[in-house]
């Protein structure tokens, strides 16, 4: 099978060797539309083309800000490669402000947008932005230039010719995208990748996650802007896997019934929603049947891989898949067996159950600047161990620093971040990124992350709090939706909590209790925060005495990417929390 070596490549390769006539789907109007490889490579040559027509050059800059994952952002980026123009993503959530930043600061001469309500953000902004010609959005809409009306303008073959000289000038180290990190804190940072740095985490990749060569089915619906989802865009190009965009998250079960793919990808917090909803339906049961469903969960939060837990176990599994798990495959489409976990920490339970259920949750580690994978589990070859992040792939080197700080090195590493040496220069130290993450590397060769360097603080008296490592364990309460752990430099560590309501307001029905729905009475109702201390203390058991919840602080806001307090892969904004909950703050710590 041929290498490829810059991104265009795979689907030149896939073009030439092993057509698909499904390639990319996109729904519209309620209706899904499919193109095949010849009309994806076909499309992709003309782009190109249109860009050429429009005076773009190499290294030129251009931007996309969609909505939703599509076929025509595809076509976009593909186009751009092609001439090895830099596409520019850029998260659609964000607010007007920072589309005009990043345009500015990456100078895109064009834009290409999803649809009406984007395009209204950036034309608020607009006269801002020198640098940006023109804009075209991929959904008609009236008084907008049209995408098409830019590749029309690519439909003369003539240039064709030149087109394929260009290509074979692109090299593998050359610039192909900026991706702007959402950043929990400051301005967003443009971190370069390569052809080399994306392709390269594209073939070891594929050797860890069990796909075949055709006939598999995706559904993606994580940000194609993100690195994450548009790396395994490009893997599932390579391997012929046919690929669904996802309307949005609203509807995802609804498209999981409609097309059953085989594998996804999501971040900890959409399973742990995915979770708590099978739970609460569970819940929801009586008799015999709600007994076999809390006996199914039970064992499958025992689970262990590799028949670990003996025979015994293993037929209790059996017995647990036909009568409750099953149900849980066939609520998502009934063929899927791999779910592509990463961004952030996710809890070993949900790693368990799943799992236990016949979907292999296959937990990765990375960031942006790793393109994004460092490592990641693979259930095969004994690769698989829950609480971990996996072994590292492919030609990518990790060692462990003193403070324990993970440092990594190899041709997935970024180039750098864009007009910011200096940042650079401190990032990438001695060859290695610097990622920021603290971890160990066990015996069996086995990446745990613990938590994020400058998370971590310590109290006054001295002692270290990792933030992360007591949230993951407290989200396991189904009373919790969001927490952030703060105190440094106080006498302990103590939280904000974002309640979730809707167990609230089901267990306040349960117990007859007549709570309010209105989240600003729940948070103020004696027997919700009496609860809640319920639930801090129960879970505080998993840690040392300087450890432990003191205090909490409960907060009436739904904490959303569009309310600013998440990143758009739904990190928390902790600066932002910070800020917001001050007064908070002070309650908890009235001497501060």
């Amino acid at each position: 099978m041929t290498v490829p070596k810059r991104l265009f490549d795979i689907l030149a390769i896939q073009a030439k060797h092993y057509p698909e006539s499904n390639v990319l789907n996109t729904k519209y109007e309620g209706v899904w539309k499919g193109i095949s490889t010849k009309e994806y490579k076909e499309k992709a040559d003309q782009m190109s083309r249109a860009f050429l027509n429009l005076g773009v050059k190499s290294g030129d800059k251009i931007a996309l800000i969609s909505t939703n994952n599509r076929t025509e952002w595809c076509i976009v980026d593909m186009g751009l490669s092609q001439i090895g123009a830099v596409n520019v993503p850029i998260y659609p959530t964000i607010s007007g402000q920072d589309y005009a930043y990043i345009i500015n600061h990456s100078e895109s001469i064009y834009c290409f947008v999803s649809d009406k309500e984007v395009l209204s953000k950036l034309v608020s902004v607009k006269e801002k932005c020198p640098s940006l010609k023109n804009i075209y959005t991929f959904d008609q809409v009236e008084g907008s230039e049209n995408w098409n009306d830019a590749l029309k303008l690519g439909k003369d073959i003539a240039a064709q010719t030149h087109l394929e000289l260009m290509m074979e000038g692109i090299q593998p180290h050359d610039l192909a995208t900026i991706i702007y990190t959402s950043g929990t804190t400051g301005k967003p940072k443009g971190v370069m990748l390569s052809h080399q740095n994306i392709v390269s985490n594209v073939i070891a990749s594929e050797k860890r996650l069990p796909l075949g060569f055709g006939g598999e089915v995706a559904l993606s619906f994580l940000p194609i802007c993100h690195i994450y989802e548009r790396m395994l865009s490009y893997l599932y190009l390579h391997k012929r896997v046919n690929v669904y965009f996802a309307e949005g998250l609203d509807t995802i079960s609804e498209n999981l019934n409609e097309v059953h793919p085989n594998i996804m990808t999501a971040v900890p917090r959409l399973l742990e929603k995915l979770y708590d909803k099978i739970y609460a339906k569970g819940q929801s049961l009586s008799g015999i049947k709600k007994k076999l469903f809390n006996w199914a969960v039970q064992l499958g939060l025992q689970y262990e891989p590799y028949r670990q837990n003996g025979w015994w176990f293993s037929l209790k599994l059996s017995v647990a898949r036909l009568l409750i798990f099953n149900k849980w495959k066939a609520a998502l489409g009934g063929k899927l067996e791999i779910i592509a976990s990463g961004s952030a920490a996710l809890q070993p339970r949900l790693a368990r159950i799943f799992t236990a259920a016949g979907i292999t949750i296959c937990e990765g580690y990375g960031l942006s600047e790793t393109s994004p994978v460092i490592s990641v589990n693979d259930m095969r070859n004994k690769g698989f161990r829950i609480g971990t992040v996996g072994k590292i792939i492919e030609k990518v080197e990790v060692k462990i620093a003193e403070d324990g700080e993970i440092l990594c090195k190899g041709p997935n590493v970024m180039m750098g971040y864009y007009k910011d040496e200096k940042l650079t220069n401190k990032i990438l130290k001695d060859n290695y990124f610097h990622t920021g993450d603290i971890g160990y590397i066990d015996q069996d060769g086995f990446l745990k992350i613990t938590d994020r360097k400058k998370e971590i603080f310590k109290t006054s008296g001295g002692k270290y709090i990792a933030p992360q490592v007591i949230e993951n364990v407290m989200k396991q309460s189904i009373f919790i939706d969001h927490i952030m752990v703060v105190g440094e430099g106080e006498k302990h560590p103590s939280a904000f909590i974002q309640p979730n309501f809707e167990s609230i307001l089901k267990w306040s029905v349960s117990e007859n209790l007549n709570i309010d729905s209105d989240p600003k009475n729940i948070i103020a109702h004696d027997l919700v925060i009496e609860k809640i201390q319920q639930e801090l203390n129960f879970f505080n058991k998993n840690f040392g005495s300087w450890e432990k919840l003191k205090k909490f602080s409960l907060t009436a806001d739904t904490w959303t990417v569009d309310s600013g307090h998440l990143t758009p892969t739904m990190k928390l904004r902790r600066r932002v929390l910070m800020d917001k909950y001050q007064k908070e703050y002070l309650s908890m710590y009235p001497s501060t």
